[in-house]
């Protein structure tokens, strides 16, 4: 890396953020040992390479041998920067690395030297599935030249193929799997039947998206609960007939919905002219306003699709189905029985884990994304991980042109199928970047009318993700996409028509334009990376209207009342352009503060679930249960066999703290709603969770050895004894989800807000 270069990277660190990212000149000086090995190690066979890697344990000596690796594993020879980024991730921080700069192959040689130093063994953890097979598979041959092995699990993993995966040197694996797994392993009665080694070092692609955008969801292990009832679909009929504006209002910002006095007084009538207020009637109450907000506020295409028969969630970071997510509070079975589906059964929570929490089990943790900086203190203040900023292997050269401002929706929407048509016509690929499936529909029928043929790519294909994107660069290709957050595959000039690169490139390269802004700075800029590539030529834009609901939500009172604009409605106000950037910084702010409010809930049932996680696993591992029975029933000691008490004990044990860690979540959850009422009354709500939450808590031990001591007392006990003999049944079946993000708040928080807006009426 030359002077110029080097100065050009610390400039650019010093704009992004002072402070937020670290100095990359210890790393830096490393590079000229790692030039001179090259020759050295291209000397040797594939055998003594192998032998080499198992020798290194600098990083010097890690890079040069991972990027021998790679030129003969993949034919792939790493650029300088990806060493730099995989020397930082081997330091433990988030290296910010461009689209397009080889963040797989870098975290493949940090993977290696983890292992090396005695940090393994590595999980790189993604975002999907797909993603962990294709890296794991694409990398492989690297791995076996540098003596390793390595495995991938995903939803169809047996119990034995994860064991399996899990127990080579480097694993990939979704976040939400990894986590699912570390859930069941926390239920097991025999130690076998453990899928995972314990967490050592994880490497976390798209590190923004997991550690802070999915930070706070929970992932959830649940149990089949026999007699289950479901309420939510005779209220979705109660209230399917509803008009808006007659029966019910939607706040300006979309995010709460009342009844009007018609609308009650309809409901009411329907269920027989009940008082829906009256105190026999608060769960009809709650599950009609579950309703109502599933009807009013949740739109198909836009927050989720109906798919084989279910209703799918849509991530809307990156635009793609979110695998295993699910509303809670009742708002997914309201959901379902508007689409006139079967309710999903919710079963009774066994374990459950915030996707933050799980993280940060593991002792190591790094990662690499193209958009750090930007959440630099949420990565310092939640992890502890300080941002490195790499440069770029080539001077990245695409235009970014400033926001196109319009004045109404229409107008922006007609100018966004102009362009795309013009530069279609000019043979320029286009990448359209939308916000949800039903923009990206809508807009793609719209250009059909105009004669653009394009191709969509959202969450209804998304398993066509990989041969739409290999095109979208392509002479003449027009790509409507939702958000391209974490999609993971490069767009090359000319698509896989090589000879088109050089007449692509005449044109300016890709062209990416975005229907709108984010809530997310980072899922712009995630957008925008996908063109310059590499020192490719490329060009980016957004369209945003006034009436935008970023803008209407976050900055209405920001945009003067007549902005300066042309006749076709496109704004030239300075101010207008300030209050789009307003807008943007206010959600982003929005989203921060639910993280760390969240969190702070989650941090004392963290605390509790680890406390009980080491006494579980204590009785799973020890004969301490048998040791307890004996100290207070003595007079057993001699009525069974050593083995068979401590199998005995250690089984009735096991069974009543998982029984009751069930129970204390399910009081949790009811805390957790209480305490909004007591915040009616001026007090603080965390502070009356803590003070339900933890005597709770400390009940919990002494209540699970009385239970232990009673069932063991009761019970004849033989040889050929099991747990199902002391009715001792665990849930005949199990099943995982992610608890989605729930926009309206939670169902208690909807039930105060409605009775609130009654006493204000009057009514």
């Amino acid at each position: 890396m030359g002077v110029s270069q080097r100065l050009r990277s610390r400039f650019r660190r010093f704009l992004q953020r002072p402070g937020t990212t670290v100095d990359l000149a210890p790393l830096e000086k490393f590079l000229p040992a790692i030039s001179e090995r090259a020759e050295e190690l291209a000397a040797l066979d594939d055998a003594e390479l192998t032998e080499a890697a198992g020798q290194a344990k600098t990083y010097p000596e890690i890079c040069a041998v991972g990027r021998e690796a790679a030129s003969r594993g993949i034919d792939q020879r790493p650029y300088d920067v990806q060493l730099l980024g995989a020397m930082a991730l081997l330091s433990g921080k988030v290296a910010e690395m461009a689209t397009g700069e080889g963040k797989t192959l870098t975290a493949a040689i940090a993977a290696y030297g983890h292992v090396q130093l005695g940090n393994g063994p590595v999980h790189v953890i993604t975002v999907n599935d797909y993603l962990a097979r294709r890296d794991a598979v694409w990398m492989e041959p690297i791995y076996t030249l540098l003596g390793l092995t390595v495995g991938w699990v995903n939803e169809a993993s047996t119990p034995q193929e994860r064991r399996e995966a899990y127990g080579r040197d480097v694993t990939y694996v979704s976040v939400s799997e990894a986590g699912f797994d570390y859930l069941r392993d926390q239920l097991v009665t025999d130690l076998d039947d453990r899928v995972q080694p314990p967490l050592s070092t994880a490497i976390v692609d798209e590190a923004d998206s997991i550690l802070i955008d999915e930070a706070r969801v929970p992932m959830v292990l649940a149990g089949a609960v026999a007699g289950e009832q479901d309420p939510v679909h005779a209220a979705a009929a109660l209230v399917r007939g509803l008009r808006k504006g007659k029966h019910y209002t939607v706040a300006e910002d979309g995010r709460s919905v009342a009844f009007t006095s018609a609308g009650l007084a309809a409901v009411e009538a329907k269920l027989g002219d009940i008082d829906l207020y009256a105190e026999e009637h608060v769960a009809q109450l709650s599950a009609v306003n579950v309703a109502l907000h599933a009807h009013a506020l949740l739109h198909r295409d836009v927050d989720y699709i109906v798919r084989d028969g279910s209703v799918e969630l849509i991530d809307e970071m990156r635009g793609r189905v979110a695998q295993r997510r699910r509303w809670p509070d009742g708002l997914q079975a309201a959901v379902e029985a508007k689409e006139g589906l079967d309710a999903t059964a919710e079963g009774e929570v066994l374990g459950t884990i915030a996707v933050q929490a799980y993280i940060g089990l593991y002792p190591k943790i790094c990662g690499m994304t193209a958009t750090a900086v930007l959440v630099g203190d949420q990565l310092r203040e939640f992890f502890s991980l300080e941002v490195a900023v790499i440069p770029p292997n080539t001077p990245c050269v695409r235009e970014d042109e400033p926001d196109r401002i319009y004045a109404t929706r229409a107008e922006k929407d007609e100018a966004l199928v102009d362009e795309i048509t013009r530069c279609h016509e000019a043979g320029r690929p286009v990448l359209v970047g939308t916000l949800d499936v039903k923009e990206s529909e809508a807009l793609s029928e719209a250009l059909a009318a105009a004669g653009v043929s394009s191709v969509v790519l959202n969450a209804k294909n998304d398993d066509e993700e990989a041969a739409i994107i290999a095109e979208a660069g392509a002479y003449g290709a027009v790509t409507v996409s939702t958000q391209m957050a974490g999609r993971g595959v490069d767009i090359r000039l000319g698509g896989s028509d090589s000879t088109d690169r050089d007449r692509v490139a005449e044109l300016g390269g890709l062209y990416v334009i975005g229907s709108g802004r984010h809530d997310s700075r980072r899922v712009d800029d995630q957008l925008r990376g996908r063109a310059g590539r590499q020192g490719d030529p490329g060009g980016s834009v957004f369209f945003v209207s006034l009436e935008d609901e970023l803008v209407v939500r976050h900055a209405a009172d920001a945009v003067p009342a007549s902005p300066r604009m042309n006749a076709d409605g496109l704004v030239t106000d300075e101010q207008v352009d300030y209050a789009v950037e307003h807008a943007q910084r206010v959600a982003e702010g929005v989203n921060h503060e639910i993280h760390r409010n969240t969190w702070r809930y989650s941090v004392v049932i963290e605390q509790q679930r680890k406390a009980l996680a080491e006494r579980r696993e204590r009785l799973l591992t020890s004969d301490v249960a048998a040791l307890m029975l004996l100290d207070r029933m003595p007079e057993k000691a001699g009525e069974l066999d050593e083995d068979l008490l401590a199998r005995v004990a250690r089984s009735i044990a096991l069974y009543h703290l998982d029984r009751l860690w069930a129970e204390h979540l399910a009081e949790l959850s009811e805390i957790r709603e209480g305490v909004h009422l007591r915040a009616l009354g001026r007090l603080d709500p965390l502070d009356e969770f803590h003070r339900s939450a933890v005597p709770a808590f400390n009940n919990l031990v002494p209540e699970i050895e009385t239970r232990t001591l009673a069932t063991f007392t009761e019970t004849e006990f033989d040889e050929d004894w099991e747990p199902d003999a002391a009715k001792l049944v665990r849930p005949s079946a199990t099943w995982t989800y992610l608890v989605h993000d729930n926009p309206f708040g939670s169902e208690l928080d909807r039930l105060i807000a409605s009775v609130g807006r009654r006493l204000s009426t009057g009514g």
